[in-house]
C-alpha cells in the first residue's frame, strides 16, 4: 500500500441552482486541512492502524475525511487513487440524475392506436410503449388492461406491438461479465420492462419452489409473474426433513431457459430472481394475458415495433417520482434503476437513449455542476458493475459535499443506507451493520461491493455535532471483506470529539455475516 499524504486540496461550493438544475460553475476556494491539536493527531493514528490492517496487504485503500462545512480535510490516504467503486459509483448517478432529471420526473407507459374500431372490434395492432419505467408491475399492466377494456374494446384483430424504442437495443451494460448474465442484478435493461414485486427488480421473475407431500416426489415450480418469457425445466425432487441437497436455479447462458435442480426438504421453501432475455417481450406477454383476464380477446401475436406518431393513446401509467424511487434505488443498490437513470439522461438531452449519451452528460455535469475534473476518472456504466469504473475517493467526497447545497439533498440523504435501521427500506445495505455504536442511525452512506473491491462514502455525525463526509475505498484484497474495517472507520468518526484525550481507541464493531463477493441485497441477504 502506498503510505498516507498530506496536501491541500481544492473544495467546491454549489453553484446556483434554479428548478433544481445546477446553472453557474461553482465558486473554488481552498481546502486547508485542519489545525493539528491532539485530538486531530490521535483520530490520524487511528484512522492509521485500521486502513494499514494486514488484511489489505498487498492491496489498496484511499480514504479521505472532510468538515462538512467547511472542507477541511481531517484525514486523507491516498485521496486521488483511482479504485473501483463499485456501487458507490450509484453516488455520481443518482445526484447527476437529479439535477438533469430533476426529482419530480416520471416515467409514463402507454397502450396506443392507429386502428379504426367498428363497435368493439379494433381492426389493427395495440402498442404498448415503454416510457423507460424500471417500478411497472403486473398489476400496473393490469391496470392498463383495465383502462383498454373500459374504452369499449373487446377484441384486437392485430398484433400487441411492443415499443421499447426510448432506448437503446444494447441490453447489458459496458464490461459486465459474461457469467452475471442470468443474475437479476445484471438484468437486461429496456425502456419496457417488468418487475415482480416492489423491490422493483426490472427484467426479472422471482421463481419459488416448495416440497411436493412426500419424498422423492418431485417439487413444484412457480414463477412470478406467470409469464412465458422464461421456459422452465422442473429437475428438482422433494427430500425427507434435513436431508435435501439444495436447490439451484439457473438461467442458461444466451436462452430463456430456466433449470431448476437439487433437492428440498419436506416443509421447506426456496426463491431466486433470475434475469429474463428479452424485457421487452416480457412486458407484451404480462400485458396480454392481462387483457384477457379483462375480456379483451387479442387476434394477433406479440410483436416489437415503433409506435406511429399518430397513434390515438387508449390508457396510460405514470410512475412515482424520481424523488420516490430514489428509495428502492439507493437503499437495497438496484442496478438497474442507475443504468435506466443514464440512459433517460441521454433521451431527455441528447434525444439518444444509449449509455453512450448519458456517460457523456454524467460527466459533462460532474465538469460544470460540481467541479470534478474527469479526466482523473473512468464511468462505464451507472451502477457500478463494471470493474472498468475508476474513481479517486476525493471526487466522491467533493460530490457529498457540492451535494449539500441542492434542493433536492434533504430526499437524496433520507434514500441513503442508514447504519443499524433495522428496516429494509431505512437501513439498506447497512441495516445490518455498526448497530448498536455510535454509527447506527447517524451514518449515511452508500455501500458499494464486487469481488475484491469495498466501499463506503458518504455522512457521519460526530461526537460534538459536526457534519463530516467520508468515502472509503478498498481494492485488490484476495480473501475475506473489508466491510469491517470501513465500520470501524465510520464508528471511530461518530466518536470522533476535538476534546478527546490524545488516547488510542480500539474500535470494536458488531460480526455481521454478509455476502464478500456482492452487495447484499443483490443477495436478497439485507
Amino acid at each position: 500500500m502506498r503510505g498516507r499524504t498530506r496536501s491541500v486540496v481544492t473544495s467546491i461550493v454549489a453553484g446556483a441552482l434554479v428548478g433544481g438544475v445546477n446553472l453557474a460553475p461553482p465558486v473554488l476556494e481552498s481546502w486547508a486541512p485542519a489545525p493539528a491539536d491532539a485530538a486531530s493527531d490521535q483520530l490520524t493514528a487511528d484512522l492509521d492502524e485500521i486502513v494499514g490492517d494486514p488484511s489489505i496487504d498487498g492491496g489498496q485503500a484511499a480514504v479521505v475525511v472532510q468538515d462538512a462545512a467547511t472542507g477541511d480535510t481531517l484525514y486523507e490516504h491516498d485521496p486521488g487513487q483511482r479504485l473501483m467503486p463499485a456501487s458507490n459509483e450509484k453516488l455520481l448517478t443518482s445526484a447527476v440524475a437529479l439535477d438533469v432529471l430533476g426529482p419530480e420526473h416520471t416515467f409514463t407507459t402507454t397502450v396506443a392506436t392507429t386502428a379504426r374500431r367498428a363497435g368493439p372490434v379494433l381492426r389493427g395492432e395495440l402498442y404498448l410503449r415503454g416510457g423507460g419505467d424500471p417500478t411497472m408491475l403486473a398489476e400496473d399492466y393490469a391496470d392498463l388492461a383495465a383502462q383498454v377494456a373500459a374504452s369499449g374494446v373487446k377484441v384486437v384483430t392485430g398484433d400487441v406491438v411492443a415499443d421499447d424504442t426510448r432506448f437503446g437495443d444494447v441490453r447489458l451494460g459496458n464490461d459486465w461479465a459474461w457469467d452475471d448474465e442470468p443474475y437479476y442484478y445484471a438484468a437486461p435493461v429496456s425502456a419496457l420492462t417488468v418487475a415482480p414485486n416492489t423491490d422493483y427488480d426490472a427484467g426479472t421473475v422471482i421463481v419459488d419452489v416448495t416440497p411436493g407431500t412426500q419424498p422423492g416426489e418431485a417439487a413444484e415450480v412457480t414463477v412470478t409473474p406467470p409469464t412465458d418469457a422464461v421456459t422452465v425445466v422442473n429437475e428438482a425432487t422433494t427430500a425427507a426433513d434435513g436431508a435435501g441437497s439444495g436447490i439451484s436455479v439457473e438461467r442458461e447462458h444466451g436462452t430463456n431457459v430456466v433449470t431448476v435442480t437439487g433437492s428440498i426438504d419436506v416443509g421447506d421453501t426456496s426463491r431466486d430472481w433470475v434475469s429474463v432475455p428479452e424485457p421487452a417481450d416480457y412486458a407484451a406477454d404480462v400485458f396480454v394475458r392481462a387483457l384477457r383476464a379483462h375480456g379483451v380477446r387479442v387476434i394477433g401475436e406479440t410483436s416489437r415495433g415503433a409506435t406511429p406518431e399518430q397513434a390515438r393513446v387508449l390508457a396510460e401509467h405514470e410512475s412515482m417520482p424520481l424523488s420516490e424511487l430514489m428509495i428502492p434505488f439507493m437503499k437495497l443498490s438496484n442496478n438497474g434503476h442507475a443504468e435506466v437513470l443514464i440512459k433517460e439522461m441521454g433521451r431527455v438531452v441528447a434525444d439518444e437513449g444509449t449509455w453512450d449519451a448519458g456517460l457523456e452528460i454524467l460527466r459533462d455535469e460532474l465538469a460544470t455542476g460540481y467541479g470534478v475534473d474527469t479526466s482523473v476518472m473512468s464511468n462505464r456504466d451507472g451502477s457500478g458493475l463494471s470493474r472498468r469504473n475508476l474513481i479517486p475517493p476525493a471526487v466522491i467526497a467533493t460530490v457529498l459535499r457540492v451535494a449539500r447545497d441542492r434542493s433536492w439533498f434533504d430526499a437524496w440523504y433520507e434514500a441513503l443506507p442508514i447504519a443499524g435501521e433495522s428496516d429494509r427500506m431505512v437501513g439498506g445495505t447497512l441495516r445490518s451493520r455498526m448497530a448498536g455504536t455510535a454509527a447506527a442511525g447517524n451514518v449515511h452512506a452508500k455501500t458499494g461491493t464486487l469481488t475484491g473491491a469495498s466501499a463506503l462514502s458518504g455522512y457521519v455525525t460526530d461526537a460534538d455535532g459536526r457534519e463530516l463526509i467520508f468515502s472509503i475505498m478498498f481494492n485488490d484484497f484476495l480473501g475475506g471483506k473489508t466491510s469491517d474495517l470501513e465500520d470501524r472507520i465510520a464508528v471511530r468518526l461518530a466518536e470522533h470529539s476535538a476534546e478527546e484525550s490524545a488516547t488510542h481507541r480500539t474500535v470494536d464493531v458488531p460480526a455481521v455475516d454478509l455476502p464478500d463477493d456482492i452487495e447484499c441485497s443483490w443477495a436478497k441477504a439485507c
